[in-house]
């Protein structure tokens, strides 16, 4: 009946229903394309992560294989693992690709497959955020690697963050264009000797790997601190950087 309420049950008495106000917190602190492992409020320098590097027999994931996989833990800003493995592509490596990374096919002669290698690497990123420069290239190459490999998982969380379909992969590519503005150039090694970091051996997976690692140590300070806030403004940076990079393509036919 109206006029009859009963307290802590209904709007039309300015009163919530049990709950509903922790509800409406946790809804809007909900970020799309976070680690599960993880919560949102998190400090996100101290989040176990693996950074991911590859080199590979070109640009196209679909058809182009993974010849070196990089992948180096972060545990609070420090490199605490390295990992280095050539892969045999079963494909013949191009020039230009060589004239990249300094890969030859002789070097690839006897090394195991991706999908031999997948057994090792698959505990080296679990429990781990992924983090690429460029990720979407990286992430590309994995997901697309990982879908030709012979081998049977009954559930996605099963999968390591790197692989989970929603789980979305720090990028200090992004972060880079956003913050170091005066830079005319923000690839990795252009960026490193802004930032006086060593990049070792260019192009050579690990290397590049723990100079993505030490590229996002050191933009940390002019970033947000939390998990979700890092996640969320990330993919609002990629966004319109993706937009006006297509209107800089448009524009130039």
């Amino acid at each position: 009946m109206r006029g009859i309420h009963k307290p802590g049950c209904c709007f039309p008495t300015g009163e919530h229903y049990p709950g509903l106000a922790q509800r409406i917190a946790e809804a809007a602190g909900r970020v799309e394309g976070l680690c599960e492992d993880y919560q949102a409020g998190s400090s996100w320098s101290e989040i176990p992560m693996v950074i991911v590097d590859f080199e590979t027999t070109g640009r196209d994931a679909k058809v182009d294989k993974i010849i070196e996989i990089g992948l180096v833990h972060f545990d609070q800003g420090q490199v605490t693992e390295r990992h280095s493995f050539l892969i045999q592509p079963g494909m013949p490596v191009p020039e230009d690709s060589t004239a990249v990374h300094g890969i030859k096919d002789e070097d690839l002669v006897g090394k195991p497959t991706f999908s031999e290698i997948l057994p090792t690497i698959f505990p080296l990123l679990e429990n781990r955020v992924p983090v690429a420069y460029n990720a979407n290239f990286d992430r590309g190459f994995l997901i697309e690697e990982f879908a030709r490999a012979p081998v049977s998982l009954s559930a996605a969380d099963e999968l390591p963050p790197a692989l989970r379909p929603g789980v979305r992969w720090i990028d200090p590519l992004v972060w880079a264009r956003e913050l170091l503005t005066d830079l005319k150039s923000r690839r990795l090694g252009s960026v490193c000797e802004h930032l006086g970091i060593d990049i070792g051996q260019a192009h050579r997976a690990s290397d590049d790997a723990a100079a993505t690692g030490r590229v996002l140590t050191a933009l940390a300070a002019k970033m947000p601190s939390t998990y979700g806030e890092l996640v969320r403004i990330q993919d609002r940076y990629a966004a319109r950087q993706e937009a006006e990079f297509a209107s800089w393509r448009k524009r130039r036919g």
